[in-house]
């Protein structure tokens, strides 16, 4: 009993840790998100088939290119500057959301004007104008609604709004399944646009109950615009080598190859979303603790880099043992994502260090020498899809996908070893903030 009582102590005094509280909050709610959304995915796989499926990502993986540019990143610095200063959320959060519409209805339109040009002529521009709305606006508002609750260490709110937005998802795939035995992939965009504007206007009456209505100060907006195109680039950068090549491959090979490539990609997204638990609680206490350097950042970090590397490396290895499993769920149009899987079982690991290398970076006032680095990839990324898609299909999308994963995770880690020694040595003055 004096043993059981001593590791019920020990559990109390862990709870009380923001970010403990923090990543087990995130932890439950992506836990049952997970549940949510291995759900949604596998009606709309088997109900959809690997091309309709195809031509549905290829339009959600382009929205999400482009979506880190809509609120020209508002939603960071709301987050950076409200987890320092509460006072400070008003201002932001009625900042973000003017930016996010006007920008959010100039990207609409640009999209609409260039989709011929980026996605198979066969894809319909009502639908490629629907999906564009309900990510580009209401998603967008959903976001920052959650970092919202995120800077103020609310994470059981942000938690609660990431499965609302699923249980959406999931609902809009059972109406799919029920009322449409021959869905189109417009009928299932329909659906689906209808569950994201739903999930935005939760989220937004959520923070208006409990954080309060917008203000306006605009003249934020002109002096901070430098730092929130940063951190748009930053992110913008990290979805191009992440879903740049589902677009791609709709456009140079076919849609049914996409689909295959894609259903495999949203496994590797499930099988990572403990540790995008662990680095979204953590990401305000990045900013306090890189106040005081690299260092102060490293430091914090090294715990959770030994629990995401271990974890990522089971789950890429449990990827390699269980990929036979999935087209006895998927059916038997998905077999080629079992090779799929185990070319891309790597990718949780590269990932975990990514995001970890990358937030000391940000934390530490590094943020545009991050943007700089993933744009370098990004552009990488896309050059070597071009070549390998035409050659290879997706086998080519998944090579481009390693060789951009891979070296991106060790230049950042080389990065945060390289302003650790600077700030350590004697003739190091300042912050970071002017590179």
């Amino acid at each position: 009993m004096r043993y059981l009582q001593a590791i019920q102590n020990y559990l109390d005094r862990l709870m009380q840790k923001p970010l403990v509280k923090g990543v087990v909050w995130l932890l439950v709610g992506r836990g049952l998100s997970l549940v949510l959304q291995a759900a949604y995915f596998i009606v709309i796989a088997r109900t959809l088939g690997a091309a309709k499926y195809g031509e549905f990502i290829s339009i959600t993986a382009l929205m999400a290119i482009v979506s880190p540019f809509v609120g020209l990143g508002m939603e960071i610095l709301l987050l950076k500057n409200v987890a320092k200063n509460r006072s400070l959320f008003a201002a932001y959060w009625g900042n973000s959301l003017v930016v996010t519409l006007g920008t959010g209805v100039g990207f609409i339109a640009l999209l609409v004007l260039l989709a011929p040009f980026l996605l198979p002529r066969s894809i319909s521009t009502l639908a490629i104008l629907l999906v564009a709305v309900s990510d580009l606006i209401f998603g967008s508002i959903t976001n920052i609604a959650g970092r919202a609750f995120q800077a103020i260490d609310r994470l059981n709110v942000s938690a609660q709004i990431g499965i609302f937005v699923m249980f959406t998802k999931v609902l809009a795939a059972i109406a799919l399944l029920k009322y449409f035995p021959n869905p189109t992939g417009l009928e299932w965009v329909g659906l689906y646009s209808a569950s994201t504007i739903l999930s935005a206007i939760l989220a937004a009456i959520l923070v208006q109950r409990w954080l309060g209505p917008p203000t306006l100060e605009l003249a934020r907006i002109k002096s901070e615009l430098t730092e929130g195109i940063s951190f748009s680039i930053s992110n913008s950068a990290y979805t191009i080598y992440s879903d740049i090549d589902k677009t791609m491959l709709a456009r140079l090979s076919t849609l049914s190859a996409t689909g295959i490539y894609a259903a495999a990609y949203r496994l590797i997204d499930v099988a990572f979303i403990p540790v995008i638990s662990i680095c979204g609680a953590a990401y305000a206490d990045f900013f306090r603790k890189g106040r005081d350097g690299v260092g102060a950042a490293l430091a914090f970090a090294k715990p959770l880099v030994v629990i995401s590397g271990s974890y990522s490396l089971l789950a890429g290895l449990g990827m390699l043992v269980l990929s036979p499993v999935v087209p006895m769920v998927l059916g038997d149009e998905y077999i080629p994502v079992v090779e799929a899987l185990r070319w891309l079982s790597p990718i949780p690991l590269f990932r975990a260090m990514q995001h970890l290398g990358g937030d000391i970076l940000s934390g530490s006032g590094f943020q545009s020498w991050r943007s700089g680095v993933e744009t370098s990839i990004a552009v990488s990324n896309v050059a070597l899809n071009l070549w390998l898609i035409p050659l290879y299909s997706w086998h080519g999308a998944a090579w481009a996908s390693l060789v951009s994963d891979g070296l991106l995770a060790v230049l950042f880690w080389l990065s945060v070893a390289f302003f650790y020694w600077k700030q350590k040595s004697p003739s190091y003055e300042g912050r970071s903030d002017e590179l």
